[in-house]
C-alpha cells in the first residue's frame, strides 16, 4: 500500500478520494473538546443545545472535523512530507452532528520545485469534506513540502526505518 507520494508523483488537477470515511461519535467529539480544553456547551451540553440553539442538538467542534480530514488525507497527500508549511484557508461550510459520517477528497492545485533545495518541492492541495448525504461541510487549502524520489531513496525508500526481520539461531 502506498503511503504518501513523492513530488514527481503529484499531478496538478489530480483528485484523491480518501477512504474510508469516519462516523463521528459523541465520544469522539467530547474527547477532542476535552483534550483541547474547548468546553463550549454547544459541543458538550445536549440540554443547552436542545434548548438554546437553532440545531436543537450538539454540533461537532470544527477543529475535530478539520483534523479528521487532515488525517484522512495523509496516506494520499502528506505521508512522505518533509513538512506541512501552511494552511491557506479553512471554512466550515455546514455543521457536523454526532452520527454523521465524513468523507474527504483532495485536489492538487499546484506544485513548485524548491528554489533552495533540489531534492524537494511544494505541493498545494484543497481538501473537501462531505457528510453521508454528500453535503460539503468543510474545505481547506494547504501547502506541503514533499521530497523528490531521490531524497526518499537515500533515506530508506518506501518504508524508511523499518528493520529487516532477523532469524534467531
Amino acid at each position: 500500500m502506498q503511503f504518501g507520494r513523492y513530488f514527481e508523483e503529484f499531478e496538478v488537477g489530480a483528485v484523491y478520494k480518501h477512504w474510508p470515511g469516519k462516523t463521528v461519535t459523541e465520544y469522539d467529539d467530547h474527547l477532542f473538546c476535552l483534550l483541547t480544553m474547548n468546553h463550549h456547551p454547544l459541543h458538550l451540553d445536549s440540554h443547552f443545545a436542545e434548548e438554546t440553539t437553532q440545531f436543537k442538538r450538539n454540533v461537532v467542534v470544527g477543529n475535530y472535523v478539520y483534523s479528521l480530514l487532515l488525517g484522512m488525507s495523509v496516506a494520499d497527500v502528506s505521508g512522505k512530507a518533509i513538512a506541512n508549511l501552511e494552511v491557506e484557508s479553512l471554512r466550515h461550510v455546514k455543521p457536523v452532528f454526532h452520527g454523521d459520517t465524513i468523507y474527504g477528497e483532495s485536489t492538487v492545485l499546484d506544485k513548485v520545485e524548491s528554489k533552495s533545495k533540489d531534492d524537494r518541492g511544494i505541493v498545494t492541495v484543497e481538501t473537501r469534506g462531505y457528510n453521508q448525504d454528500g453535503v460539503l461541510v468543510c474545505i481547506y487549502r494547504r501547502k506541503v513540502m514533499v521530497p523528490k524520489r531521490a531524497y526518499g531513496e537515500a533515506r530508506g525508500g518506501e518504508q524508511p526505518g523499518r528493520p529487516e526481520p532477523r532469524t534467531e539461531g
